[in-house]
């Protein structure tokens, strides 16, 4: 199912570069698909997907989620301040 129609992402291709390990953000999603957000009305449903996969993921398997002004660093390309 199409859930970007600005870049046409579907959610096959969303759940394709999720790494359960490591799941990544939703700008790393785009950047992954080789896109960027253009209206944003899909970030939800990336959002979303991105939920549902980690729950199906074993709890041993789960890391830890950064906080949210870890995230903000990484995307302004900021080093880590642990």
């Amino acid at each position: 199912m199409i859930i970007c129609s600005c870049n046409v992402i579907t959610d096959h291709d969303v759940r394709s570069v999720i790494d359960l390990e490591s799941p990544p953000s939703i700008a790393e999603v785009y950047i992954c698909l080789g896109c960027s957000a253009q209206c944003g009305r899909c970030a939800r449903t990336i959002k979303r997907i991105m939920a549902d996969a980690i729950k199906g993921c074993p709890v041993e398997r789960r890391l830890p989620r950064p906080s949210p002004a870890a995230g903000r660093a990484k995307a302004r390309g900021e080093p880590r301040r642990d």
